[in-house]
């Protein structure tokens, strides 16, 4: 399921959805107990799709304005990330001079 077709679908069409899927999953995991599944990849489709179903019920609920809202203030706070061996190490050094009582 693509994201701009859920974003068209009513909240209870959503839980609808989300409920069906699921039923899905339980019959998929008790049938590979027992047998050879013929499309195992299913369960996999089935779990991202229900995590996309549920991401966009939660941006429905709380509002898709202020979940962006929050997305561009997580932004600004981020950090630059530090890769590889030398990077840390020359952090580490760079925060220990900032907090050494020597220099």
């Amino acid at each position: 399921m693509l994201a701009k077709d859920i974003r068209e679908m009513s909240e209870a069409d959503i839980n609808a959805r989300i409920a069906e899927l699921e039923r899905e999953r339980f019959n998929l995991v008790l049938a590979s107990g027992t047998r050879t599944l013929d499309d195992p990849l299913r369960l996999r489709v089935i779990r991202r799709d229900v995590a996309r179903l549920k991401t966009i019920l939660r941006e429905k609920v709380i509002g898709v304005a202020e979940a962006r809202e929050a997305e561009s203030m997580s932004k600004e706070v981020k950090a630059r990330r530090v890769t590889g061996r030398r990077g840390r190490r020359a952090a580490t050094a760079t925060n220990r001079k900032k907090t050494s009582k020597r220099a």
